[in-house]
């Protein structure tokens, strides 16, 4: 299935890995809106992209700015949400106010979303969503993500239902070097990489890119829908 001049919204696509998925649809000559709620962050991403691409501001977690948003673009073909941010923390410890944040910005997120964007969406279409592979495998401390990206898991296969003939599928990373990670020493960064990367079958940590293939791919692919597509480096098996 072609993409050519096919109309992609990627809500996130600023930084990492919604940034990577952003170049990688352009290169398949899609045209591609980008969101996020950073004014700043949305020029960087524009003089990456180049003025080919289209920006707004977004806050995904807001019901109205959501519908307002898309009701702005009107009608698109497929949908990508990298966007939401989570909570690490030992169960015990973690407040639940911290909890019920990360679910208002990556589960809620990509629910609004997606509920925001169905009027405009061509039944010819794609959702894909984000989650993690912390959904299949949590180390300590991730309990917080483990719900949500599991819960996200689920909706994907009950909106493959509701939703069907669009189709709906979500990827699920592993570690990945974004600039989630910029705020650590970069020595400390570069040996929690090296040292996570060792223990993986592919023997390193995945790059944005890496993981932006497979938002084409699902995009593309008119007979796969309901999917989580795990892109961990094998992290699940380990």
């Amino acid at each position: 299935m072609s993409l050519k001049e096919k109309r992609v919204v990627i809500v996130g696509g600023t930084s990492g890995i919604g940034l990577a998925a952003a170049k990688a649809f352009l290169d398949e000559s899609a045209e591609v809106i980008i969101s996020s709620r950073t004014a700043s962050k949305l020029e960087d991403a524009k003089r990456s992209l180049g003025n080919q691409v289209q920006t707004y501001e977004l806050d995904f977690r807001s019901e109205q700015n959501t519908r307002d948003f898309f009701k702005s673009i009107e009608k698109f073909d497929h949908l990508v949400v990298t966007a939401g941010e989570g909570a690490m923390g030992h169960f015990g410890d973690l407040p639940v106010t911290s909890v019920k944040e990360a679910f208002d910005s990556k589960f809620w997120g990509q629910y609004i979303t997606v509920l925001s964007a169905l009027p405009y969406l061509e039944k010819s279409g794609s959702v894909t969503l984000t989650s993690g592979v912390y959904g299949i495998r949590p180390p300590k401390g991730a309990s917080t993500l483990a719900s949500i990206n599991s819960a996200i898991d689920g909706l994907v296969r009950g909106l493959a239902l509701d939703l069907a003939p669009i189709r709906v599928n979500v990827v699920s990373p592993g570690i990945v070097d974004t600039p989630i990670y910029a705020g650590m020493p970069e020595q400390q960064r570069e040996e929690m990489f090296a040292g996570i990367g060792q223990q993986l079958p592919v023997g390193r940590i995945a790059k944005p890119e890496d993981i932006a293939q497979t938002y084409v791919y699902l995009a593309k692919n008119g007979f796969t829908t309901g999917t989580s597509v795990l892109v961990d480096g094998g992290a699940h098996l380990i």
